[in-house]
């Protein structure tokens, strides 16, 4: 039964694969954020936050799963309601932390109004990937270097709040995703001079140390991949059952394609 169930869309191919594989969802969209939804059974806006758990709770809505990115969305203050004003200085805290402290805000505000948060990936258990080789050939000793040392980084930073990747050729850092993203870090790294760069380079991509999984997971995905191949890198590694796994065949299929080993460690 998924009835009583309501998938918040942002942007990204996650909102349609689970309002595709839970029908009977209730699919929210949200003014100012496009989605790819194939359905959309309610609009609500971020100044009426009250007006949106009002209405999940006259629909019998118990059960919310947050999929797709929404960045951070423009606000006007003049515009909220009672509720959002009530929320104002917890808001306020959160926007000055990074989006763990305003995803963490997101979550606790529907837990206090009686609403099960969960995580895509667990009503998706194929998003994410055992442990393993899924893809291209066993990275070697020296990419396995690289890897370990991609792992440092994102561990060193985690309380930092930074980002969720980053990438190492022959142990030195060319790139740590910050607010721009992924797709960003790996056309600045694409733009890296020879004379700085070493025999490759591994993408890593894990979660935050303590990261809650339900909300913004980290993702791959085609993309990811064709950025990885024009950024020169020899592979990339995720964290296995932590990593979302976008269009997972058309993923694959294109490391295959560019000789790109995809390697799922054990967290």
């Amino acid at each position: 039964m998924s009835g009583d169930l309501a998938i918040l869309a942002g942007r990204g191919a996650m909102p349609r694969a689970l309002a595709e594989a839970y029908p009977q969802a209730l699919c929210v969209a949200f003014d100012g954020v496009e989605t790819d939804l194939p359905r959309a059974g309610a609009q609500h806006g971020f100044e009426a936050f009250g007006a949106l758990l009002d209405d999940l709770k006259a629909r019998g809505i118990t059960r919310l799963v947050l999929a797709g990115g929404v960045g951070r969305p423009p606000l006007d203050p003049g515009a909220f309601d009672p509720f959002m004003q009530a929320l104002a200085p917890r808001l306020l805290a959160a926007l000055q932390g990074g989006d763990d402290a305003l995803v963490r805000l997101v979550i606790s505000v529907f837990e206090e109004a009686d609403f099960a948060v969960i995580g895509a990936h667990e009503l998706l258990p194929d998003l994410t990937a055992a442990a393993g080789l899924l893809a291209g050939t066993e990275p070697d000793e020296a990419a396995r270097a690289d890897i370990t040392r991609g792992r440092e980084i994102l561990a060193a930073l985690s309380p930092l709040d930074v980002g969720q990747s980053a990438v190492v050729d022959t142990g030195i850092a060319l790139g740590i995703e910050t607010q721009q993203g992924t797709d960003a870090m790996l056309r600045f790294v694409a733009e890296t001079p020879a004379n700085l760069r070493g025999t490759g380079g591994v993408l890593v991509k894990r979660p935050k140390l303590g990261q809650d999984l339900r909300v913004d997971m980290p993702a791959i995905g085609p993309e990811t991949v064709r950025g990885a191949a024009k950024a020169g890198l020899r592979g990339i590694a995720i964290a296995a059952g932590q990593v979302v796994l976008i269009e997972r065949e058309a993923l694959i299929a294109a490391a295959q394609e560019a000789g790109l080993f995809l390697l799922a460690e054990a967290p």
